[in-house]
């Protein structure tokens, strides 16, 4: 008997939603032909576009799919807009309230008023006076961004330069993000803990991305030395209850990503909850293939 999922696919029209790349004209994104191709095999329609397409019939859809969005962090507004309308001629994943709230970073903010352990983190905008640690290392990077763009790690000796970086941002119109450089990530790296379909798929772990004196308009890899990771007890505690704290409700995400890093007493914290356009390192972890497709056929179903 054919699986309602078999049913499903023979009929559904999925959007994979990307960037428009560059002069290169080649995506960044390894994930992608492979996700098409499985979904595709699947018995769905499945189609790459750009987001910023004024030719595309959204509502044609299914289901509009954000995959490698990773373009927004410069057109904020417009993306947003632009996810908005989507949200409103389709299904769109992750909805358009929870692209809204997380395209923010002052959501650190809101996580740390739900009780969840996270980076300390303060915002300097546009005309607040400049407030700076004297007495720790220390990371500034904008509310908006993505991939380490305008991210710098600074000692308290350096204090002009991040100045002019922080007059740099604001001169863009950009609210800055202070935060003390976390030590631990230098010897344990950073986590991230994917989830898909309300359930954790994998996790990885990666080393540090801020290297000493590189700058803040620099060329950054954004995911060095990226490896398969097993989660701890504790960091799927701490994800959860990130996932939780979600304004529109954790049940409203088909995928997220959790990027966690060991405070100084050895506890993990959010560094960042990734729900807009998370790399999901399939190349990686490619027996999560079938749970995504499948995850992605009963999401174009409802």
């Amino acid at each position: 008997m054919e699986s309602a999922v078999a049913r499903t696919a023979a009929r559904a029209r999925i959007a994979l939603v990307t960037y428009r790349p560059g002069e290169e004209g080649i995506s960044a994104d390894r994930d992608l032909p492979v996700l098409k191709g499985a979904l595709e095999d699947a018995g769905a329609e499945a189609v790459v576009v750009y987001w910023d397409d004024v030719e595309v019939d959204w509502g044609a859809f299914d289901l509009v799919l954000i995959r490698s969005t990773w373009d927004y962090s410069w057109r904020v507004a417009e993306f947003v807009a632009w996810a908005e309308r989507c949200g409103g001629l389709t299904r769109l994943a992750n909805p358009a309230g929870v692209v809204r709230w997380n395209t923010d970073k002052r959501y650190v903010g809101d996580l740390a008023a739900a009780g969840v352990p996270v980076v300390p983190t303060r915002y300097l905008a546009p005309g607040d006076p400049v407030e700076l640690p004297e007495d720790q290392d220390f990371v500034v990077k904008p509310t908006a961004g993505a991939g380490a763009r305008y991210a710098a790690r600074y000692t308290p000796g350096e204090r002009e330069t991040a100045v002019r970086q922080l007059a740099r941002m604001h001169d863009e119109g950009l609210t800055a993000m202070v935060q003390p450089y976390v030590k631990n990530i230098d010897a344990r790296g950073e986590r991230a803990l994917q989830f898909f379909g309300g359930r954790l798929l994998h996790a990885s772990r990666k080393g540090a991305v801020l290297e000493p004196g590189t700058p803040f308009d620099g060329d950054k890899v954004p995911h060095p030395r990226l490896e398969a990771w097993e989660p701890t007890l504790a960091e799927l505690a701490v994800a959860e209850r990130a996932l939780a704290a979600v304004p529109d409700g954790s049940d409203a995400l088909l995928y997220a990503r959790v990027d966690l890093v060991d405070g100084d007493d050895g506890r993990p914290r959010v560094m960042e909850l990734e729900l807009v356009e998370p790399n999901l390192f399939l190349w990686l972890h490619p027996e999560s293939l079938p749970a995504v497709v499948e995850g992605i056929l009963k999401a174009a179903a409802l």
